[in-house]
Formats: C-alpha cells, sequence, structure tokens
C-alpha cells in the first residue's frame, strides 16, 4: 500500500488534529527510519484512525496485550509515587492504566518523536493532571541523569535498527535511578513447539525488518558497559514469542 492509497483509509472519520510541538522540542527530527519504515504504523496521519482500535492491537498480539501490559504495570506495584518514564507512545489502553496506578506523588512523563502519536496521546488522556507529553527522540533524550524511579519501554526496540536500539537502552538505563526499575516489553524467540514460531517469521520480516533482531540475541546484550545494574529478571510469555525483562539500576 502506498502512502496514497493510505491516506483514502478512513476518510469516513473526522480528522485527527495534530498539536504543534511545544517550542523546546520543535527542532526534534522524525528519524529516517521511521518514516521510511514506519510511516503506515507511526508517522501517516490516517496511521491512528487505523490502529487506535483496542481489539486490533490486541489482535496484532495475538490475544496477549492485556496480559503483557499487566505483566508491565505489575513491575511498578500497585500504587505508584515515584517519576515514571514512558518511552514512546502505545496503541491500546496501556497508558490509561497506568495513570489509574499514579499515587498522590506519581508523575508519568511520555516521550514520542512522532508528532501525530503526541496529538494522539493528548487526545487519549481525559486526565492528564499528573503527565507531561513531550516530543523527544528516544535515542537522546533530554532529562538528566538517574531522574526516573521507573522507565517502561513497551514493544519499541523491535522497531528500531540496531544502532538507535543501543542509543534507547543506554539512555533509558542512564535516566533511571539507582534502585529503580528499567522494564522492556517486546518479541521474543519462541520455543519450537509453538506454531506461532513459524506463522511470525513471514510477517515480521515483511512488515518488521528490525525485529528479528530479538529473536537472535538478548536485550541484555545491548546494555552499555558503563552503567552498572544490579539485577535482570527475564520472563517470556505465549510459548516465548513475548517477553519481559526488568532490570534494576
Amino acid at each position: 500500500m502506498s502512502p496514497k492509497e493510505f491516506a483514502t483509509v478512513a476518510d469516513a472519520e473526522p480528522a485527527l488534529a495534530v498539536l504543534q510541538a511545544e517550542p523546546s522540542f520543535a527542532a526534534v527530527p522524525v528519524p529516517k527510519y521511521l518514516q521510511e519504515t514506519y510511516w503506515w504504523a507511526y508517522t501517516h496521519p490516517n496511521a491512528v484512525r487505523v490502529f487506535e482500535r483496542q481489539w486490533l492491537v490486541n489482535l496484532i498480539l495475538w490475544g496477549n496485550f492485556a496480559r503483557l501490559r499487566d505483566a508491565a504495570l505489575h513491575e511498578m506495584g500497585d500504587m505508584i509515587d515515584g517519576k515514571v518514564l514512558q518511552v514512546a507512545c502505545v496503541y491500546g489502553n496501556f497508558t490509561e492504566h497506568l495513570v489509574k496506578r499514579l499515587g498522590p506523588n506519581g508523575h508519568l512523563d511520555v516521550i514520542d518523536v512522532a508528532p501525530v502519536q503526541i496529538a494522539n496521546m493528548h487526545a487519549k488522556l481525559k486526565d492528564a493532571r499528573k503527565v507531561t507529553v513531550q516530543r523527544q527522540d528516544s535515542t537522546d533524550m533530554q532529562f538528566e541523569d538517574a531522574s526516573r524511579d521507573t522507565v517502561i519501554v513497551f514493544f519499541l526496540l523491535h522497531e528500531q535498527p540496531v544502532e538507535a536500539r543501543h542509543k534507547t537502552i543506554a539512555e533509558a538505563l542512564r535516566v533511571t535511578k539507582p534502585g529503580g526499575k528499567l522494564i522492556f516489553v517486546d518479541y521474543h524467540r519462541p520455543v519450537v513447539v509453538n506454531p506461532f514460531r513459524y506463522i511470525m517469521v513471514p510477517i515480521l520480516t515483511t512488515l518488521e525488518p528490525f525485529a528479528m533482531d530479538l529473536w537472535r540475541g538478548e536485550i541484555t546484550d545491548w546494555l552499555p558497559a558503563d552503567i552498572p545494574v544490579t539485577q535482570v529478571k527475564k520472563e517470556t510469555y505465549f510459548g516465548g514469542l513475548y517477553q519481559k525483562v526488568v532490570i534494576t539500576r
């Protein structure tokens, strides 16, 4: 499907108003890989109208969205009173469920590099009193070292080429406080007897060309050597197709 053809999808729906980026982040460019590889899913205005449907994101994850969402949120606790950073906007109700857990002193920062995703996040949040949404690049975050109690990276790494992935992981770890958690949820190499192992190969290689890196290596392989961590926990789900990696700094 070409960009012109994609633009005709959901024309009957009202157009999504793209909010202007905040002045301090107005110069942040959309990465070339995102424009060329994922325009249809994240940067084109019609992408939000197509993919921002709870049933669809659940279908894309073979019915596992709620399970993976709740597995990530479980690591943060029932009430979150610290500073949380969500790296990249997420289709579906992940952020809304996270916001519900924020306590009196809890605060969530959400960053994304695509203007249409920032606009969509503003539209989704009914109560944004404890949320700041900013346009930033995950590979060069504008936050101080050790400034966040928890950092969550939910299904972002598989969308990035290796150089960007290295930088995103390094930045996420950099801004995590000592003793804080860095949580990754993403794809993983399924076990041999899982039929989705064979179904997913043509899907990922065609639509998500960087995703197979997560089948060939471990997330911990990309951790920066100059920032020590105290603990790494890994769990897999749905016959190994998905993983949660929790790194305590």
